[in-house]
């Protein structure tokens, strides 16, 4: 037991990042059926099955890691045991561990729900929705920018693939216009990255937050530029305007499990933003910008949204507007750029995310039950669990429009509190409150149509519209009401246990600003005390090791402090390097030389 507990230890930021990639791998290699419905398929069991208890693992590994590090903790694990920054690391926060239970305790219940009948509208469902694990974890924990590039595409191409998911012309039109913006968002995250790394030399986050101070002006000027054009891929995928209009037309064609799944993808993009633009570009220039700019995009953003909600004509297209809203709100906490403020969002964030899942899943509920009328805005036939659909819809608005005394509430208090001292505190605490009125105001317009002019259904048998409306289930859909109470419920503890959660958010806040505390675990340092980086940049060096030939290396005595000492004292270290860092270090103990990098022989 004690050498598992070690081995968990060692190796633990990684496991969530492999439980979704090894079950992805075992649920493609399951198959399919080549013809027929999956509803008769001997291996559709199986498949929830190993779906189900992937996902329970993930989320109690999320939650040992949230014990791990809620003492303040910074867990790093070095991939191939090469340290930042010429390795690629895993950060384990307490920002980091908060994302992951987040997305796990969605993605559980979600999958319980989908399994009832949703699962077999298309092949490889829960084999998608691993991969998409897999990119959010990744995402989550990379310390490396690059990194964070691929576990992007990574969740992109699954959610592409869950977009699709049931088929149709809509889903199909729309998921050309998704895929398409994403492609460019891509482009630009690669134009950016180059920026960065053609200027500072690093993408690892830690290192490239210590030198970019220390640039000269032009290349400090073209890594901001490089880091604005990353602020913009981020609000493309966080959907804050003017990139964001794509979320409630394509939101709204997703089958209702995905759609309730996505409402963690653009927490995604607003988590990139307080990770790279809010820490690693920790210069008055970086702050200035991102200040100047966020505020008015966030204001902008929530006020939008909730114009475009009142003027809706579908269900689901109000619940995208309201998400856009929810953004906008987090997005005024984060360009506030203090302790504060970042918790508030932080708390904000993860009531917007369950709520918007539940109205989602409500959607499917309430369309279940309006047969031809669908999710439309139109006077409709009562529907037939009309009482508990009207008290469930009525519990929603009051969360989602932040009425007292539930979480949104609460996050927009905590949201306003931290404007004490703001240059903008009038305009920020008089588009919250806006915000909030206009909500109330558009969810008592919808409840007013779907619930209350609803007309008495048809009692004559001798109509059509009599048999179509007993035709209609008078249920709710399998599990869909039960995931729905289990969302509010925890929504509910969310605001019993606020003060507990609140200052573990405010600790949070705390650490991703305190960039020194990350630069001393994952960042190197000699004899001499000196962080080892590749600054200046230089181009034509290359790390030689096993298939390196015999090249003279001057930075031969740097590999001892980079490395893990049983990759040094192993096959991938030739003897030739060897007897090159054995030198260099006698001659360092006779007399110390400079320890950054030297160029390479031309």
């Amino acid at each position: 037991m004690t050498d598992f507990l070690q081995f968990w230890l060692q190796h633990s930021p990684i496991f969530s990042i492999l439980i979704p990639t090894f079950t992805a791998f075992i649920l493609v290699l399951l198959g399919n059926p080549g013809f027929g419905s999956l509803s008769h398929d001997w291996r559709q069991p199986w498949r929830r099955g190993i779906s189900y208890l992937s996902a329970t693992l993930g989320l109690v590994t999320a939650i040992s890691y949230l014990i791990q590090v809620s003492s303040g903790q910074i867990i790093i694990y070095n991939l191939s045991e090469w340290a930042a920054p010429f390795g690629i690391i895993l950060v384990l926060d307490q920002l980091s561990a908060l994302m992951l239970v987040l997305t796990y305790s969605l993605a559980l219940p979600l999958l319980w729900f989908s399994s009832k009948k949703w699962d077999e509208r298309g092949r490889y469902f829960h084999t998608m929705v691993h991969f998409l694990l897999m990119g959010l974890c990744g995402a989550f924990l990379t310390g490396d920018l690059f990194n964070l590039f691929v576990f992007f595409e990574i969740l992109l191409l699954a959610s592409y693939v869950l977009l699709l998911h049931g088929q149709g012309k809509a889903r199909f039109q729309l998921g050309i216009h998704y895929v398409t913006i994403n492609l460019l968002a891509s482009a630009l995250f690669l134009i950016g990255l180059g920026m960065i790394y053609g200027s500072v030399g690093s993408l690892n986050m830690t290192d490239v937050a210590r030198l970019i101070p220390l640039l000269d002006a032009d290349a400090h000027k073209i890594a901001v530029a490089g880091g604005l054009l990353l602020f913009v891929v981020f609000g493309i995928k966080a959907a804050m305007l003017p990139v964001g209009f794509w979320l409630p037309k394509t939101y709204a064609v997703a089958t209702t499990p995905v759609a309730a799944l996505f409402t963690i993808m653009t927490k995604v993009g607003v988590y990139a933003i307080l990770r790279v633009n809010g820490t690693v570009f920790d210069d008055a220039l970086s702050h200035k910008i991102l200040q100047d700019w966020l505020l008015p995009i966030g204001l902008i953003t929530s006020l939008y949204g909730v114009i475009g909600a009142i003027g809706a004509e579908r269900l689901r297209r109000f619940v995208g507007f309201m998400v856009l809203s929810s953004i906008g709100t987090i997005l005024i906490a984060i360009s506030m750029l203090n302790t504060q403020a970042w918790s508030a969002a932080l708390y904000y964030l993860v009531h917007s995310t369950l709520i918007a899942a539940a109205f989602y899943l409500l959607c499917g509920w309430i369309t279940s039950q309006r047969g031809a009328f669908k999710d439309h805005f139109n006077i409709a036939p009562q529907m037939k669990q009309h009482k508990v659909l009207a008290i469930t819809y009525f519990m929603i608005a009051l969360m989602m429009a932040g009425l007292p005394p539930f979480s949104g509430f609460l996050g927009k208090v905590f949201i306003l509190q931290a404007t004490a001292n703001m240059a903008h505190q009038g305009w920020i605490i008089g588009i919250i409150l806006l915000v909030s009125l206009l909500s109330i105001i558009a969810f008592t317009r919808v409840g007013f149509i779907l619930f209350w002019r609803a007309t008495k259904p048809e009692d004559d048998a001798q109509t059509e519209a009599y048999y179509e409306y007993q035709a209609l289930p008078a249920i709710a859909p399998p599990r869909n009401d039960r995931v729905i109470y289990f969302l509010l419920t925890g929504l509910v503890l969310y605001v019993v246990f606020a003060n507990p959660i609140q200052q573990y958010m405010l600790n949070t806040a705390q650490q991703i600003q305190h960039n020194a505390a990350y630069e001393a675990l994952i960042l190197k340092k000699d004899r001499a005390a000196n962080v080892i980086s590749v600054q200046p940049y230089d181009p034509l060096y290359l790390p030689e090791t096993k298939y390196g030939g015999e090249a003279i290396d001057t930075n031969a005595h740097l590999i001892p402090y980079v490395i893990d000492p049983n990759t040094l004292e192993g096959e991938h270290i030739s003897d030739y390097k060897q007897r090159q860092i054995q030198q260099q270090n006698r001659e360092e103990a006779q007399q110390p030389s400079d320890t950054q990098l030297k160029p390479a022989e031309p």
